[in-house]
């Protein structure tokens, strides 16, 4: 219960909610960071995914890439690149490039397999109706398998954007901001009470992850087609 108290006392402190190193600066670091890798991410993977789901070629590579890419260890990403990156520019090199890269090798498989899945998944029914119809292969894309595909599109971008914001956070290691500076200042003088600064840390970064969580799910119902929305309840009802 002290520890409650003492990261409850923390958190409603006014000096943590001004200044350069205030819990609004920290997130708004910890935002631009994240939403920097995931906007990266998506100009990588989705117009592969969306290529390789409408002509079906190189699937095996599509998904073996993905693999591989999720085995990667993000600390382990960073410690590649930041040799690089740091001779390149000592200043963000050191302190952001390698965090970024680490995030967008994070986000890039849930965003490329669902662009993918959700692609291939249209019936092919629908597809040939469509190639019937005079359509050219891209207005078949944007204009029937796209509309279809975007409730799984949206999941893949909701599963990377919460990777990504939680992941975040090793970047305050490298010396950048965000919230992971609280983690890593609190363990620095855990004995001397930065145990509540480190839960008070965890707690933001949690309630972030939340807030985007709730914010992609809104966004993926905004998104799906009225019809897909009342074929799935009648699914649900009928189960």
């Amino acid at each position: 219960m002290d520890l409650i108290a003492r990261t409850l006392a923390w958190l409603t402190e006014p000096a943590h909610w001004s200044g350069p190193n205030g819990i609004p600066v920290r997130l708004a670091e910890h935002a631009g960071l994240s939403g920097a890798s995931l906007l990266i991410a998506v100009a990588i993977a989705l117009p592969a995914g969306l290529w390789i789901g409408h002509t079906g070629r190189f699937a095996w590579l599509g998904q073996g890439a993905a693999t591989l890419w999720r085995a990667l260890p993000s600390l382990a990403v960073i410690a590649i690149v930041l040799p690089i990156t740091a001779a390149i520019d000592p200043q963000a090199g050191f302190r952001i490039y390698p965090t970024v890269v680490a995030m967008v090798v994070l986000a890039v498989p849930p965003i490329l397999v669902n662009a993918q899945a959700g692609i291939a998944g249209v019936e092919r029914d629908v597809v040939e109706a469509a190639r019937g119809q005079g359509l050219s292969e891209w207005q078949i894309l944007r204009r029937v398998e796209l509309p279809l595909a975007v409730p799984v599109i949206v999941a893949g971008l909701r599963s990377a954007a919460i990777q990504i914001v939680a992941t975040a956070t090793l970047g305050a290691i490298l010396g950048f901001g965000g919230l992971g500076r609280y983690l890593v200042e609190g363990f620095a003088t855990f004995s001397l009470g930065g145990d509540a600064e480190v839960v008070a840390g965890a707690f933001l970064v949690a309630a972030l992850v939340i807030a985007v969580e709730a914010a992609f799910t809104v966004a993926q119902y905004l998104v799906t087609p009225r019809g897909l929305r009342r074929e799935r309840s009648r699914k649900a009802a009928a189960a």
